[in-house]
C-alpha cells in the first residue's frame, strides 16, 4: 500500500503581523533574488519571524509506513523540507533516513516489512515524480524510474518482490501501468491511454485491481491479470459512478470498495467475485467513507467515516464484520494508516485543530491507543482550539423548499476588553472537490490568539463531504454560484454582533485563489483586501496551459474552452475580465514550476489590478511550485502575509 502523508502546505492561510510591528509599506519597489521576485512588500523584521515561529514548531509528523519488527517510518520536517525517518518503538527519537532539498511525495513499504522502501520525489515542485528506493543496509537511495514523464502510485506485490505503478512516459501525458522489480526491471501491463491508478494486489498475485480516473467524481474499477494485462470491469463501467480504494479480501474471493452507487455518499461495499452479490458495511452512516485498510493476518478491516468534517475511526472483524467498539480519539482528522505487520497494530495519523499531526497506535488486543510521536509543545497563551461548525443560509432553496445552509468552521477570538467587533478573514480551500477540515494550521492559531482575528472557512457549493449533489451545484454554468455563496457568507457576518463587517479579508489558494479574486471583483465595497495563492485568474488561459495530463480532468470540472460558448461563458466569469472592479488592495502569490495554475496567472492579474491604482503586492518564488514547500519560502510567505493583513484587517485603533 502506497502511504501518502500530508506535506502541511499552508499556503491557503495568511498570517497576521504582530500588533506594534506594523511597517510603513513602500510603493512601486521591486526586489529580485536567485530564489524570489517581490514587489511593494516592506522589509520584514525579524522579530516578527520569530513571533510566527512560535505557532509552528514541531511541524508534526504523519505515518508513512511499517518496516520489519514493527519498526515505523513517519514523515516530517527536516532542516527546509519534509523527509523520512525512522522510530524503533512508539516515543523513541526520530532517525532520519532521507535529506534532499525538495520534498518527500509518497512511500511504499513491503507488507512484511522488508529491507528497504519506496518514495517518490521530484524537482522544484515540478510534480514530474520519480521513484526511487531507499535500501535499509547500505543507507544509499537509487532511481528506478527512467527520469522522463511522471512515475508513481506505487503498490507492492504480496511476494515483497515486485510492484505496480503508473507512468505516464514516453508521451508525458497518458497514464499506463508497469511491473518493476527493486533492481530497476520492468515491464508494461497496462497501454498507456487512460489515467489509471493501481489499487491492490490479489492474494496470489496473479490480478491486479485497477481505478481508471474519468474526472474527480467518476471513475471505473478493473480487475487485470498480471501476466497478459488482460482486464475486466468489476462494477458497470457505464455508470456515472465515483469508485474510490478498493481492495481483494483476505481470501481472495471478493473485493471491498468505496463507491456513490446508492445515493448521495461514498459507502463501504464487499463484492463477492463468484455470485456478484454485494454487501453494504457501512450502513447507518450518513458521510463518506474516506478509507479503509486490511490487516495482513485477515482478521481485521478498518475504515475511517467523515462526518461534518470530523474523522470517525471503525474497526470489524473478517469475515463476519463484526462492530468492535473502540475509545475515542480526540476530535479532529484520521489519516488512516496501515496495520503493522504482526498485525498487532494499526497506525494512523490524528490532527486537530489544537495540535499539530501526531503518528498514534491501535493496540488491537487491548483496545488502547497510543502515541508514537510526541505532539509538538503548544504556544503560550492557549490556542484556539476546535472551531465551532456553523452553517450559513445561502441565496437559494434546496428541493425540500429550504433555504440551502452552507457549512462552515468558526475560529471565535477571546471577547475583546473594548467590545468592539472582531476583523474577520474568510478562508476559501482549493479544489474545488476538496473539503476544509478542522487540523492544525499554525496561521489561524495566530490569528485569532495573537491578533483577535475571526477566521471563517466555508465548504462552499461544490466542496467534498456533503453528498454529490452538493459537490455537483457548481459545475458548469452554475460555477458562479459558489462566489454567491461567499456574499451570502458576508450577509451572514453582517448579522453578528461580535463581527465587524467594516473589516473583513478574503483569501484563497488555488481554485480558492479564484474564489477569493471573484469576490474581490463582485463584493469589493464589502472587502479591505484579499489575497490569492496559486489561484486561476483567468479559466481559458489556465485550461489552455495546465499540465497537458491534467487539462481533460479540469474540462470536466469547468467546462471545455475550445467550444464557443463555453469559452466566451469562462472568460465572462473570469477575475481578470473583471480586474477593473478590484479597488482594494491585493497580495498575489505564486510559484514559478507550478504544472497546475501556471505563474502567468498571477502576474497578469496582478499588473491589471495594480493599473486601477491599487495597492498591489507580488511575490514569485522561482523553485516552487503549486504551494510553497521549502521552509525559507514558508517562513518568508508567511511573514509578508503577515504584513499584508496587519495593515489591512487591523485599523490604525488597533494599534498599541
Amino acid at each position: 500500500m502506497v502511504t501518502r502523508f500530508a506535506l502541511c502546505l499552508l499556503f491557503a492561510f495568511a498570517v497576521a503581523l504582530p500588533v506594534g510591528s506594523a511597517a510603513t509599506v513602500p510603493t512601486d519597489t521591486r526586489s529580485e533574488s536567485a530564489k524570489r521576485i517581490d514587489e511593494n512588500i516592506p522589509a520584514l523584521e525579524p522579530e516578527l519571524f520569530a513571533s510566527i515561529a512560535r505557532y509552528q514548531r514541531g511541524g508534526g509528523m504523519s505515518f508513512a509506513g511499517w518496516l520489519a519488527n514493527d519498526q515505523m517510518l513517519v514523515a516530517g520536517r527536516s532542516e527546509d523540507s519534509t523527509q523520512i525517518f525512522r522510530l524503533s518503538a512508539a516515543g523513541a527519537a526520530p532517525e532520519r533516513i532521507t535529506g534532499y532539498a525538495d520534498p518527500i511525495a509518497a512511500v511504499a513499504v513491503p507488507r512484511q516489512g522488508g529491507d528497504g522502501f519506496l518514495f517518490g520525489k521530484d524537482s522544484g515542485g515540478s510534480e514530474d515524480w520519480q521513484l526511487y528506493y531507499f535500501d535499509l543496509a547500505t543507507n544509499q537511495a537509487r532511481r528506478l524510474s527512467d527520469g522522463e514523464g511522471r512515475s508513481q502510485g506505487a503498490v507492492w506485490a504480496r511476494d515483497g518482490q515486485r510492484f505496480a505503478y503508473t507512468t505516464s512516459h514516453p508521451n508525458g501525458i497518458d497514464g499506463g501501468v508497469r511491473i518493476m522489480t527493486a533492481d530497476g526491471r520492468s515491464r508494461p501491463v497496462l497501454p498507456h491511454g487512460g489515467g489509471w491508478l493501481v489499487q491492490d494486489w490479489s492474494p496470489d498475485d496473479q490480478l491486479l485491481l485497477v481505478r481508471e480516473i474519468l474526472s474527480l467524481t467518476r471513475s471505473r474499477p478493473w480487475l487485470v491479470r498480471v501476466d497478459s494485462g488482460e482486464r475486466a470491469p468489476l462494477r458497470d463501467p457505464e455508470a456515472p459512478t465515483y469508485y474510490g480504494r478498493s481492495a481483494f479480501a483476505p481470501d481472495g474471493r471478493g473485493v471491498y470498495y468505496i463507491a456513490d452507487e446508492d445515493g448521495e455518499f461514498r459507502r463501504l461495499y464487499h463484492l463477492d467475485l463468484a455470485s456478484g452479490r454485494r454487501r453494504l458495511l457501512s450502513r447507518n452512516i450518513d458521510w463518506d467513507i474516506e478509507d479503509f485498510t486490511l490487516s495482513p493476518d485477515g482478521r481485521y478491516l478498518a475504515f475511517v467515516s467523515n462526518e461534518n468534517g470530523y474523522s470517525r475511526l471503525h474497526l470489524r472483524t473478517v469475515p463476519g464484520h463484526r462492530r468492535i467498539k473502540l475509545p475515542a480519539l480526540p476530535d479532529g482528522v484520521v489519516t488512516l494508516g496501515d496495520f503493522s505487520p504482526s498485525g498487532d497494530a494499526l497506525a494512523l495519523t490524528v490532527s486537530t485543530a489544537a495540535d499539530p499531526p501526531t503518528v498514534w497506535s491501535l493496540q488491537i488486543d487491548h483496545r488502547r491507543f497510543a502515541p508514537w510521536t510526541t505532539p509538538a509543545a503548544r504556544p503560550t497563551p492557549a490556542i484556539a482550539g476546535r472551531p465551532a461548525s456553523i452553517a450559513f443560509p445561502s441565496f437559494d432553496r434546496t428541493a425540500e423548499r429550504e433555504r440551502r445552509r452552507i457549512p462552515a468552521f468558526y475560529y471565535r477570538p477571546a471577547e475583546r476588553a473594548d467590545g468592539k467587533g472582531h476583523p474577520v478573514l474568510i478562508v476559501l480551500h482549493g479544489g474545488p472537490e476538496i473539503q476544509a477540515r478542522p487540523t492544525y494550521s499554525a496561521t489561524i492559531q495566530y490569528l485569532v490568539n495573537e491578533l483577535g482575528i475571526a477566521v471563517l472557512v466555508p465548504n462552499v457549493r461544490g466542496s467534498a463531504g456533503y453528498g454529490k449533489s452538493y459537490l455537483q451545484l457548481d459545475d458548469g454554468r452554475k460555477r458562479e454560484d459558489a462566489v454567491r455563496d461567499v456574499g451570502a457568507l458576508l450577509d451572514w457576518i453582517a448579522r453578528q454582533p461580535e463581527l465587524d463587517a467594516d473589516r473583513v479579508g478574503v483569501t484563497g489558494a488555488s481554485y480558492g485563489g479564484y474564489l477569493a479574486l471573484a469576490a474581490m471583483a463582485h463584493f469589493s465595497d464589502r472587502l479591505r483586501a484579499g489575497s490569492s495563492t496559486v489561484g486561476i485568474s483567468h479559466f481559458v488561459t489556465f485550461l489552455e496551459n495546465t499540465s497537458v495530463h491534467r487539462r481533460d480532468l479540469r474540462r470536466a470540472e469547468y467546462g471545455d474552452e475550445r467550444d464557443a460558448a463555453t469559452r466566451a461563458f469562462l472568460s465572462r466569469i473570469s477575475p481578470l475580465n473583471m480586474s477593473e472592479r478590484i479597488r482594494k488592495p491585493l497580495f498575489v502569490a505564486h510559484g514559478a514550476n507550478d504544472p497546475r495554475v501556471p505563474a502567468e496567472e498571477a502576474r497578469r492579474i496582478a499588473d491589471a489590478v495594480a493599473g486601477n491604482g491599487v495597492e498591489v503586492w507580488y511575490l514569485l518564488f522561482t523553485d516552487e511550485g503549486h504551494g510553497f514547500t521549502r521552509k525559507p519560502n514558508r517562513d518568508y510567505f508567511d511573514a509578508a502575509s503577515a504584513a499584508f493583513w496587519r495593515r489591512h484587517l487591523l485599523g490604525a485603533s488597533d494599534d498599541g
